[in-house]
């Protein structure tokens, strides 16, 4: 890893752990009148608490492409099979519906739920997997995954709120397994918009807030099975054809 290297990835996270965190931990406490507001409007108010890592991301991306191409994108390979898959979980959110304590139509809170989750998902892996995977693809997997997961897991700073050691420890593992399997999947893609949908299955599962009291397990199962087995199906046939389609190229250059 260069100089110039280690410099970006300070730049990003420094960015990404401070102005992140302002609106984790609601040092603004903005959190109670964006309650308030429309429901369209927690769209765009979603990805606030990863904001810093969308900022972080843009800064360091730019001065990494002056020193050279960059491979990971918005869509990666396929633009039809990013926002296909992105649409699955959403649309299911929908079908199932969110119960809420606004009142709202569990049905169009799904849909607003989900739109929102996946915006907020999308601005983490802007930076996790659009710009810090990139950053260090000249490194071992194995310390790309360690890195990746360790630094995604201090950037939480959940052991300010939870001190339990071993809380920490799952916490911690979780993040390193997430690297390595949203990691896998990025590799073969290129695109971001599929690191988001496996990260907003992480979202659904367990921790986010729009969506995690509304749904219950057997909900939460379905959207995963659903969703994981399609997605899939998807990749496979979009790995298939891209290497068909580079095959054929390499013929065509010969």
């Amino acid at each position: 890893m260069t100089k110039k290297s280690l410099l970006r990835i300070v730049i990003f996270y420094l960015i990404g752990i401070s102005i992140s965190n302002v609106f984790r931990f609601d040092l603004l406490h903005l959190n109670e009148s964006i309650e308030k507001t429309s429901l369209w409007l927690i769209i765009f108010f979603s990805p606030l608490e990863a904001i810093g890592l969308l900022i972080g991301a843009f800064m360091s991306i730019y001065l990494l492409r002056k020193e050279r191409n960059t491979e990971i994108s918005v869509f990666g390979y396929s633009i039809k099979w990013s926002i296909l898959m992105s649409v699955l979980p959403i649309l299911l959110l929908t079908i199932i519906g969110v119960d809420n304590s606004r009142g709202e139509n569990a049905h169009y809170y799904g849909f607003i739920a989900g739109i929102a989750t996946f915006v907020y998902c999308f601005a983490e892996e802007y930076g996790w997997r659009g710009y810090l995977q990139d950053e260090l693809k000249s490194i071992k997997e194995w310390q790309r995954v360690l890195i990746i997961g360790t630094l995604w897991y201090l950037w939480h700073l959940s052991f300010i709120q939870n001190r339990d050691i071993l809380d920490n420890l799952q916490f911690l593992g979780w993040m390193i397994f997430g690297s390595w399997g949203i990691g896998k999947i990025t590799d073969l893609t290129k695109s971001i918009f599929v690191a988001s949908c496996f990260h907003m299955i992480i979202q659904i599962m367990m921790f986010n807030r729009l969506i995690r009291n509304g749904i219950d397990g057997t909900e939460k199962l379905i959207i995963l099975t659903v969703s994981v087995i399609i997605w899939i199906v998807i990749i496979v046939f979009w790995v298939k054809k891209t290497k068909r389609l580079s095959a054929k190229k390499i013929q065509l250059n010969q």
